[in-house]
């Protein structure tokens, strides 16, 4: 998976969190702190952000009831959300529709600038932040929870603020015959799991069913398209349910900044990711052909050597699908933001690309937001998108460091990650103590 596909990662459903004695769990707390304290992630709100948070919460109802007028009225919009089990806010819904020649997609993000703007001390503590920093079962956001989880959630059966990227797309090139971004008010009709949107897949018949299988229809043609031209794919496994919210966040995202960049002409934070040199693909290729059980078709050596990693990873035995990707990963250079998207995206085979589709947890997408509806661009863009690269740079190397710390004390990392995290007091009840 590129670093700008959609991290829709879920918990297992039908397990029990992992467990830890009460001394284990301290010193993952302390080693939280020391990585807290190394790279300057903040992990506590300032007063003066949550009251302003929670002041914001105040009156909602009323507040969206007043906007529906100078908004389009999506709320009767067959709609719903996709999300790990254990989601604390759902900031992306979607809509589709068959018509004749094309395909009609809705995607609504979750409206967070109508709250949080240049003028509130939470955009300021949000460009401090830059991302939310996710760490096994321990999560630093970059808005207060109090927002993100209310008003900010696109949660069933209540109106809510919304920013919809509607796109009209061609039935035979899937390219875009139509783009509108607007401000809207929706109504979801349901909240899916990802294992409960695979139930609708295979069972038509129940609420959503066709709904879904007409959006993995649509996405599964979008995902095949990207390989065929080049679109690196490092997580070829994936279930159908997170092909559905991949594909149709980046087809926003690219939506969004195709407008940003061809029909305005605007500054916005672009994603820019630089390619590889050619000795340093030859060097992850033969690596990658030297993998037991690995081979790479003959046919894709001499064509792009995307195209050559995907055919390795569709080909491969499941236990070498990290290998392959730990040598893709460690000749790539790091995706940056930046205000112009000159050079594209490498991985995605964009030539142009930038975030929009969550602007709770990423910086980026909220100052796009802002963007796309004021027409404005922050003066100090240019610092905003290091700043954003930076950040990220450093809760990744967080995250990367906590993993190995729990190794190192015999906890699996992926194991928390996917299922959380439960104190036990009894080390006979514990699945790990120290």
């Amino acid at each position: 998976m590129s670093d700008d596909e959609e991290p829709k990662q879920g918990s297992a459903e039908d397990q029990g969190p992992v467990t830890v004695t009460p001394e284990l769990a301290e010193r993952l707390s302390e080693k939280r702190e020391e990585l807290f304290e190394e790279f300057g992630i903040r992990d506590e709100f300032p007063a003066e952000v949550l009251r302003e948070a929670e002041t914001r919460t105040e009156g909602v109802q009323q507040e969206i009831q007043d906007e529906v007028d100078e908004r389009r009225d999506l709320r009767d919009l067959t709609t719903w959300t996709t999300d790990p089990v254990d989601a604390q806010d759902f900031d992306d819904a979607i809509s589709i529709e068959r018509e004749a020649d094309a395909y009609r997609l809705w995607v609504h993000i979750a409206d967070v600038t109508h709250y949080v703007n240049p003028d509130t001390s939470m955009w300021e503590e949000a460009v401090q932040r830059a991302n939310t920093v996710y760490l096994p079962a321990y999560t630093i956001h970059m808005l207060p929870p109090v927002l993100a989880e209310t008003v900010c959630s696109l949660v069933p059966n209540e109106d809510r603020l919304a920013h919809t990227v509607e796109m009209e797309i061609d039935d035979e090139t899937l390219s875009f015959e139509n783009i509108e971004i607007y401000k809207s008010v929706i109504n979801s009709d349901e909240r899916l799991t990802y294992t409960e949107c695979e139930n609708r897949l295979e069972d038509p018949s129940l609420p959503l069913g066709e709904e879904n299988q007409l959006a993995f229809e649509l996405a599964d043609r979008m995902h095949e398209q990207r390989k065929a031209d080049g679109s690196l794919v490092l997580n070829p496994r994936r279930d159908r349910a997170h092909t559905i919210i991949e594909e149709s966040m980046l087809k926003a995202n690219k939506a969004v900044t195709h407008t940003l960049m061809w029909d305005r002409g605007v500054e916005a934070m672009y994603r820019v990711h630089p390619q590889p040199t050619p000795d340093q693909w030859n060097d992850a290729l033969k690596e990658i052909q030297e993998l037991n059980g690995v081979s790479i078709p003959g046919e894709a050596w001499g064509d792009d050597p995307r195209k050559a990693v995907n055919a390795a990873l569709e080909e491969s035995p499941e236990r070498q699908l990290n290998k392959i990707q730990r040598a893709v990963l460690k000749v790539m250079p790091r995706a940056k933001y930046m205000n112009d998207p000159f050079g594209g995206h490498h991985a995605l085979n964009f030539d142009i690309y930038g975030h929009f589709t969550s602007p709770i947890r990423r910086l980026s997408d909220l100052i796009n937001h802002w963007i796309v509806h004021e027409n404005d661009v922050p003066e100090n863009l240019v610092e905003l998108c290091d700043r954003a690269s930076d950040k990220q740079k450093d809760g990744e190397t967080a995250e990367r460091l906590y993993k190995q710390f729990m190794e190192e004390l015999g906890v699996d990392a992926y194991a928390v990650n996917n299922r959380g995290l439960e104190i036990v007091e009894d080390p006979e009840d514990a699945d790990y103590a120290v």
